[in-house]
């Protein structure tokens, strides 16, 4: 999925990781993507810039799109980073310009490692569901990947573990016993954990990693704080185990790994290090160097926005 912000702002990926538990709720802004979805973005946030090597969260619907052609975003470029793409309700077909030709459908994963170089569109099938309920994420690269070959991965079945009023699904990365087949670059995990009404737990978790919880649906507390669909709460580092309270049937998206230490720059769709990567990744998407072609999508390719006149400079957390 692309960032469509006709004129994006650098971003100071990182800022001062929490070295114990925190309780900070994020909540997001709106954002017009494509022709008729509008996102709510939780990552970049003000005073939050990354939650582990996770490094952009956005929510979208439930959105009734009967009527609608849903989501429709154009062929773009990704460069440094990899896309998860997860879903709630719907369907999106997949391009790539690697030749990937792919339908996504809930509780499957869609797995875009960019590596140097990709682009994709992403748009509702003509015959489509009712509703579309999702999240898209992405995931920073470290620098000794970030210059890999692109790849693709679907992955319709994936690990599940389950508890009493508990069903986790393993999206990336390892949950309790369970571990997706899904590539990462680092300790990183992230799972939807769909809760029963009136379920209580405490969900084991990695002392080192910082978390964050991306509320899909239903009224549900995560340490004890209501944390509403479309919202997302902060947890620091330091925990042992999470508690979370279910007082409806819901879900919530658990994000989670090492705090990222990498210094980096990270700009409309692309993840550098340096300002001049950047401007490079800008220029050959425009005169169609290096990104490939997506073929079969009925559109124009996404132009690039200008750059900003001030410099992009890579910057990084202090922990």
């Amino acid at each position: 999925m692309s960032n469509l912000d006709r004129k994006p702002a650098p971003t100071t990926c990182g800022g001062e990781a929490a070295t114990g538990p925190v309780r900070d709720l994020l909540t997001g802004r709106q954002v017009q993507l494509g022709e008729s979805t509008v996102v709510r973005r939780l990552l970049p946030n003000l005073g939050r810039r990354m939650v582990g090597a996770w490094c952009f969260v956005d929510h979208y619907g439930p959105d009734d799109i009967a009527d609608e052609p849903g989501m429709q975003v154009p062929p773009h470029p990704h460069m440094g980073l990899q896309t998860v793409s997860w879903l709630h309700q719907g369907e999106v077909l997949h391009r790539d310009s690697l030749g990937s030709l792919q339908t996504v459908r809930p509780y499957e994963l869609a797995l875009m490692t960019s590596g140097r170089a990709i682009a994709h569109s992403e748009e509702s099938p003509h015959t489509h569901a009712r509703y579309l309920h999702g999240a898209q994420l992405w995931v920073a690269l470290p620098d000794t990947h970030r210059h890999t070959d692109p790849m693709f991965e679907h992955h319709p079945d994936l690990p599940v573990v389950t508890a009493p009023g508990l069903r986790a699904t393993v999206i990336l990365g390892t949950l309790d016993t369970a571990t997706s087949p899904g590539t990462t670059h680092t300790p990183i995990v992230g799972a939807d954990l769909a809760l029963t009404e009136g379920a209580e737990l405490r969900l084991p978790l990695v002392r080192d990693f910082e978390y964050a919880v991306l509320a899909m649906t239903g009224r549900i507390d995560v340490d004890g704080v209501p944390v509403e669909p479309g919202s997302m709460l902060y947890l620091g580092c330091g925990r042992p185990d999470l508690p979370v309270r279910a007082h409806t049937d819901g879900s919530v998206l658990l994000l989670g790994g090492e705090p990222f230490e990498e210094r980096i720059v990270m700009w409309w769709n692309f993840i550098g290090r340096t300002g001049e990567d950047i401007t490079r990744a800008r220029t050959d998407w425009t005169t169609g160097a290096r990104f490939g072609t997506v073929h079969g999508y009925a559109g124009d390719r996404l132009p690039a926005p200008d750059l900003p006149a001030m410099p992009l400079k890579a910057r990084g957390r202090e922990r």
